[in-house]
């Protein structure tokens, strides 16, 4: 069963967004790739991609990849998300994934806290804290101490440092395309993150338990 919230849009932005009755039949293949597979609906930076039908169909494989099979516990993932979407002030990947971040068990404090442009109070929950910290680190400098990538090597293996290190990747892209072409926000969602839309936020770093 597909409870996947869906999202109306509307059809303004800085580029135009191909919709069901204008699409190219290569786009409309692609688009019912999309809508029949987990996300359930057009939305997002696909909805900019699909101007190249190759490009969306190859962006929304990955995507499906980053944010439903990862070895990574699913709460953990969303975790990275939000704190990409949180850097760069994406309204849209941050209305999505906060939803699914609550959905998927990760406490609404922390959410909240991201929200705020706060660190969270990991507490004893170490895997949030080096899985906040690894994404911080990497999305406001471009790499990762030494102990913040070994703290994740240690817990998640290999695996889990490529894995996560892919995830932050895409979802700045997203948060990229959503920003740059002003992909519209759902109907009736007005933005809500603090701070102007075309500034980066510097998110603080995680306290030690």
């Amino acid at each position: 069963m597909n409870n996947r919230t869906t999202y109306p849009q509307p059809n303004e932005g800085r580029i135009s967004f191909p919709t069901p009755d204008t699409m190219t039949a290569e786009q409309r293949a692609v688009y019912e790739q999309i809508v029949s597979g987990p996300r359930g609906v057009l939305v997002g930076p696909l909805r900019a991609a699909l101007h190249n039908p190759a490009l969306a169909d190859r962006w929304q494989r990955l995507g499906q990849v980053l944010r439903f099979e990862t070895s990574l516990p699913m709460h953990l993932n969303e975790l990275a998300i939000l704190v990409t979407a949180r850097r760069w002030n994406s309204d849209l990947e941050w209305v999505i994934h906060a939803g699914d971040a609550e959905r998927a068990g990760l406490p609404k404090a922390y959410i909240q806290a991201i929200y705020d442009g706060r660190a969270p109070d990991f507490g004893p929950d170490a895997p949030a804290r080096e899985v906040y910290e690894f994404a911080r680190q990497m999305l406001q400098t471009g790499n990762v101490e030494d102990a913040g990538y070994d703290a994740i090597l240690a817990r998640w293996g290999e695996l889990g440092a490529v894995e996560l290190t892919a995830v932050i990747g895409y979802y700045s892209m997203v948060a990229m395309t959503l920003n740059a072409h002003r992909v519209p926000l759902p109907v009736g969602v007005a933005a809500t993150l603090l701070g102007p839309r075309d500034q980066l936020f510097t998110m603080p770093p995680a306290k030690e338990a």
